[in-house]
């Protein structure tokens, strides 16, 4: 499997304040991928809305292939100067990644210089500064392998600790000290290292957060991919060339529906155990297949599982504590990096609404309705109708 380029991000608002001053946006496009960190100067609303603004202009000039110059002399160029500190309103760091080649480009704008990690070290990256309407705009460029971590932090997070006597903060070579720990003790996603890094921020802060704090990380890792098999094929024939694909795939395996369950169990020569420990007043329980990573009942557990996951805010940290089929769904989607749904167009009489044309399948309006929201929510997925 190709290298997934896992990004996560998390902040903590300044002591007070609803809205965090620092903002994080990041896209994926099948050429490149484009993260941008920006911190607003102050704190509360005004600082919300600029980095978001520099966030926004940067995003989508950047994948509009604007060059370079042009993009970073729109932005400084926007932003209004502070008349009492002579600086921007906002400042900047920019991760660009070429998905083929899986070099980088970093371009910073007085934010803290970047983390970059390799084989579970701090390597240094050559710096070169540039000039863009008076303003010094630092570049580094390198290469990204399995394993690497690369890493934006808004300077809260430098400042955490500060206040005691010859005490500045935690500082960069602290943090990147500390990222060290995370990567050799349990790093396994971007999740689990900005989440120990925020984690630390906030206790150094004594919870009493003194500026926005701000992480967003790369982390560089096999792709986690899932296939989602619901309903029978529309041509009754093709069933086991289906389940074939679903069993050759390089990946999670989910069957969502009962006679799908049924056409999959045929194909393996077995029958479904139900587990019926996990059935609910509202949802059938799940079943076993001897090569099929999770089996549950379809329209219900499917419409039920989107609602979980809306509830959740597509976190997993956040899922129910409950072993059911729409739980269980809910989290092989989170799990996956990508996610490719394989959905029969056989009609079932049963959920079918006498109000829809015959063409339209409950099922199918589900599947796009799910689709739709976790792309976005930032989730690569697939759709083939069969």
């Amino acid at each position: 499997m190709e290298n997934f380029f896992d990004i996560y991000d998390l902040s903590l608002n300044k002591k007070g304040e609803e809205l965090c001053g620092d903002k994080v946006k990041f896209l994926k496009t099948e050429d490149k991928t484009t993260i941008v960190l920006s911190d607003g100067l102050g704190s509360g609303v005004k600082a919300n809305i600029l980095a978001t603004l520099t966030t926004e202009i940067l995003i989508t000039m950047l994948n509009a292939d604007v060059p370079l110059e042009d993009v970073i002399e729109t932005v400084i160029g926007t932003l209004p100067i502070c008349q009492v500190r002579k600086i921007a309103y906002a400042t900047f760091t920019i991760i660009q990644i070429d998905n083929k080649t899986n070099k980088f480009k970093v371009i910073n704008f007085d934010n803290p210089p970047v983390f970059y990690l390799k084989k579970g070290r701090v390597i240094n990256i050559k710096k070169k500064s540039e000039k863009i309407l008076g303003k010094e705009i630092i570049i580094s460029e390198g290469y990204l392998e399995k394993g690497d971590f690369l890493g934006a932090a808004s300077d809260g997070v430098l400042y955490a600790g500060l206040g005691a006597l010859l005490n500045f903060g935690w500082g960069w070579d602290n943090v990147s000290k500390y990222i060290e720990g995370v990567l050799i003790r349990d790093a396994n996603t971007a999740r689990t290292i900005v989440q120990n890094v925020i984690r630390e921020t906030h206790s150094l802060y004594q919870g009493q957060i003194g500026d926005d704090a701000t992480f967003v990380g790369v982390y560089v890792r096999r792709r986690n991919p899932l296939m989602i098999f619901t309903g029978p094929p529309l041509d009754p024939s093709k069933d086991y060339e289906y389940v074939e694909r679903l069993v050759r795939f390089n990946g999670r395996k989910v069957v969502c529906g009962g006679t799908t369950g049924n056409i999959v169990a045929s194909y393996l020569g077995e029958e479904i155990d139900m587990d019926i420990s996990t059935i609910r007043p509202d949802l059938p329980p799940i079943g076993k297949l001897s090569e099929i990573d999770l089996v549950t009942e379809g329209i219900l557990t499917i419409s039920k599982s989107l609602e979980v996951l809306r509830n959740s805010n597509c976190d997993i940290d956040r899922l129910p504590i409950d072993k059911n089929g729409a739980v269980l769904l809910a989290n092989e989607i989170l799990m996956a990096d990508s996610i490719f749904f394989l959905v029969g167009q056989q009609i079932n009489e049963f959920y079918q609404n006498p109000l829809l044309p015959k063409n339209i399948s409950i099922r199918r309006s589900l599947v796009e309705e799910l689709i739709k929201f976790l792309r976005e929510n930032k989730k690569e997925v697939q759709l083939e109708y069969c």
